[in-house]
């Protein structure tokens, strides 16, 4: 269990929802930021066990000539293949998760803004003060995953692996709205960044600090 004086906020939402522009705004406002993608990226899959475990379970074509993850080709890989997505998610998981740990329980009165794209399919609400959920209408949200270079076809099947974002804003304690300009969404980001600073995370209604069984 890590330090109680901590206030922990978990980020979700769907693809293309804007999940990572909410993020950085409440950076703007103090908030230290945890990218769950990021840590995957930057530190996981260029460890040396793990691109060597990956290379052993898919093939020495799933990394380029320098020896790293190609990782737009696991993509491809693991949403078409719903074992594969199992096993890799059962390799990185629990690593995330340490790694996650690690920090809150060496940091001290610090407000972290935690983006987690599959928070609620995890499992993961024990590990968050408060739950915040982007939302965006299904138009505006295909979009943008055109604009970051996603085919719409992979876009969708990305999603349908997610669980149905209305349900995430049901199972959220708060929910922002990126139908409108970034400004709107700043504007709700900071009504909302004061309000959690100021709410007790100790309260009987919170999430207690503690790693999921």
């Amino acid at each position: 269990m890590w330090s109680s004086t901590n206030t922990i906020v978990g980020l979700t939402g769907g693809m293309g929802c804007g999940k990572s522009t909410a993020a950085a705004f409440f950076a703007e406002l103090g908030f230290r930021r945890l990218d769950a993608d990021q840590v995957i990226r930057e530190h996981l899959l260029p460890d040396q066990a793990i691109m060597q475990a990956i290379s052993k379970q898919f093939g020495s074509t799933i990394l380029d000539e320098a020896g790293q993850v190609r990782r737009a080709r696991l993509a491809e890989v693991v949403f078409n293949d719903a074992a594969a997505l199992a096993w890799l998610e059962e390799l990185l998981h629990p690593l995330l998760l340490a790694h996650w740990r690690k920090i809150f329980e060496q940091s001290h009165d610090e407000a972290f803004i935690v983006e987690v794209p599959l928070l609620f399919e995890k499992g993961l609400e024990n590990w968050f003060d408060f739950i915040i959920c982007v939302t965006t209408d299904s138009v505006s949200q295909l979009r943008r995953l055109e604009q970051k270079g996603i085919p719409l076809e992979l876009a969708r099947q990305r999603l349908n692996k997610q669980l149905p974002l209305a349900r995430k804003c049901e199972l959220a304690d708060f929910v922002l709205l990126n139908d409108g300009t970034t400004e709107f969404l700043r504007e709700q980001v900071e009504a909302l960044a004061d309000r959690l600073l100021k709410i007790p995370t100790d309260r009987p209604a919170g999430r207690p600090h503690a790693s999921p069984s």
